[in-house]
């Protein structure tokens, strides 16, 4: 599952083609603990995933001799030779046109060396030091991307919401301009109820995809704007400055491209609070004033009479990544032409040389993020797979393991770019990320729980486990727009990502606290490996359930659609093309 948090070290080149002949891992096909039984419903199959075989999976792919299944290295050469091997095994079939497994992902590893200056009219020039005052970056491939005498323009929040009837551009032109701008949603006051923001605008406290940078940096190179800058504040935020120059300032990952990169400005940046203080005061401006201005729907953009001058010195190297993609053929004639798609990301972070001890402990084995996500979908395609012809679903169903999530939600986001069916067809996303490894639950966590009618799917196959859905406790975390599902709901796919419960049955009443400790002690280190406490019937029991919702999208006349205030719902409903 993806973070702010990138890691320190550089990764290695593209493949070399002595790499692409290392063997896959020997697997075998578990017995058919999981075939269909049949269920009180005659159109509903009753599928057992088996909690050894996930266990097996995820013990392979965290083993040593995945070196960590960082994108672009030996480690995932065996990690796609392993999962098309099962597929193979499991009689999936190729996803690709060509009559394989791979999408090919091209992706560059950048590193940018930012100098920043700007100057009120008449004024002195004032230098930013990187990264101490601001944290700036470029994704074109160009050895030098400058940005001379662009007018800075304060644009508020930066968000264009129809559905709250919120527009901080106001049709302003600001191409070539470069963007100053607040972060989060803008926090506005519930007019009922002292101290507490309005939940029916943004969400409230809960964090909206407005609020994130991926959406504010997007909207400005939409608009033409030749840079943006969010101004970074500890509280809203929920983390230090610090945070932002050791994720932003090392180093950037994307996908390469031919001229400007999507989703980003020539020049994007964090602006630290005191220097943005400054720099609106160099222009007469006062910044508390403009940003109590801002949680107005009369807020216009506001030139700061301040011009700044950029230049992005870029190093970069190439690096080939995949996308593996195995499909179950649709039966309905009418149907079968829409697809609904299972993700879980196969990469984690690799390995960093520079860690003390033994090889092992240089290796970030990535067990549970997301080396289990991926053991679900291997299994619920098996499951897929040995459904009888009676019940073999309607629609088509793709699986689809994605490179490049820590990175940046890269192999996601080149998908929904070189989709293999139309996005339009695309009826639903269900990604697996961190399963639940702790023990069955007499509950679910939905992340986005309302955003669209892919809720009932999860609620209706809960309710068949004995089970309750439940929102996030604390949505202000913004879960779901950190992993794969979030570049499907950009695309305007509904999506569904679910959590393993809090509520075990048959577990000391510490149990809950599992995730948190993982959370604090080996999210993103080498210690994500497989531990002995691990009950892998509750990932088999959430597997079961993802099967049931995405089993009941392929075969329902209808397909989810997003619920009125869901930020995503204007993508879906666009003309073609637009």
């Amino acid at each position: 599952m993806t973070t702010p948090l990138r890691p320190a070290w550089a990764p290695v080149l593209a493949l070399s083609a002595s790499l692409l002949t290392v063997m896959p891992v020997a697997w075998a096909a578990p017995a058919a603990t999981h075939a269909p039984r049949q269920d009180a419903r005659a159109d509903q199959p009753a599928v057992k995933i088996d909690g050894a075989a996930l266990l097996r999976h995820v013990q392979a792919l965290a083993s040593d001799e995945f070196e960590g299944r960082a994108p672009g290295s030996r480690g995932e050469t065996v990690t796609l030779n392993y999962l098309q091997d099962v597929f193979r095994k499991s009689g999936i079939t190729p996803g690709m046109p060509d009559g394989g497994y791979l999408q090919n992902v091209p992706m560059l590893y950048m590193r940018s060396t930012p100098t920043l200056s700007y100057a009120a009219l008449g004024g002195k020039s004032v230098n930013l030091a990187s990264p101490d005052d601001v944290v700036a970056w470029s994704m074109r491939t160009e050895h030098k991307v400058s940005v001379a005498h662009s007018e800075l323009v304060f644009v508020g929040y930066g968000v264009t919401a129809p559905e709250f009837q919120w527009d901080d551009y106001k049709g302003a032109d600001v191409k070539g301009k470069t963007l100053v701008m607040l972060i989060n949603d803008p926090p506005l006051p519930d007019p009922k109820r002292k101290n507490r923001l309005d939940s029916a605008m943004f969400g409230g406290p809960a964090v909206t995809y407005y609020g994130r940078w991926m959406y504010k940096f997007a909207m400005a190179a939409r608009l033409g704007a030749a840079g943006a800058l969010i101004v970074h504040e500890t509280k809203p935020a929920g983390y230090p400055f610090e945070v932002v120059r050791n994720s932003f300032g090392r180093g950037h990952y994307g996908i390469k491209v031919k001229g400007d990169t999507p989703g980003l400005p020539p020049v994007s940046g964090w602006l630290k609070l005191e220097s943005a203080r400054d720099l609106f005061k160099a222009g007469g401006h006062d910044f508390d004033a403009l940003k109590k201005a801002a949680l107005s729907r009369d807020f216009k953009p506001v030139p700061l009479g301040v011009t700044a001058h950029s230049a992005v010195a870029n190093v970069w190297s190439e690096m080939a990544s995949h996308n593996v993609v195995g499909r179950i053929d649709g039966t309905d004639p009418k149907l079968k032409d829409e697809v609904v798609v299972y993700t879980a990301h196969w990469d984690h972070f690799g390995i960093d040389d520079s860690l003390p001890g033994p090889r092992s402990r240089q290796i970030f084995h990535g067990a549970l993020d997301n080396a289990s996500g991926v053991a679900a979908l291997l299994e619920i395609a098996r499951a897929y797979q040995a459904l009888p012809p009676a019940q073999a679903p309607k629609r088509t169903v793709l699986f689809v393991l994605t490179t490049g999530e820590e990175r940046g939600l890269l192999g996601a986001q080149w998908y929904t770019r070189h989709p293999l069916a139309p996005l339009a067809k695309t009826v639903l996303a269900i990604n697996l990320d961190g399963m639940n490894v702790w023990g069955k639950t007499r509950d679910v966590i939905l992340a986005g729980h309302g955003k669209s009618t892919a809720d009932e799917l999860v609620i209706a196959a809960a309710k068949a486990q004995g089970r309750v859905v439940k929102p996030e406790a604390h949505a202000e975390s913004g879960l779901y727009y950190r992993g794969d599902q979030l570049a499907f709901a950009r695309a305007g796919v509904p999506v569904i990502l679910t959590q393993g419960g809090m509520t075990y049955l048959g577990k000391p009443p510490g149990q809950a606290g599992k995730l948190a400790q993982y959370t604090a002690r080996d999210y993103h280190t080498v210690n994500d490996v497989v531990q002995p406490d691990w009950d892998m019937a509750g990932a088999a029991q959430d597997a079961e359930l993802l099967f049931l919702a995405g089993y009941r999208a392929a075969q329902d006349a209808t397909a989810p659609q997003w619920k009125a205030g869901a930020e995503f719902k204007a993508v879906r409903e666009a003309p073609a093309g637009k």
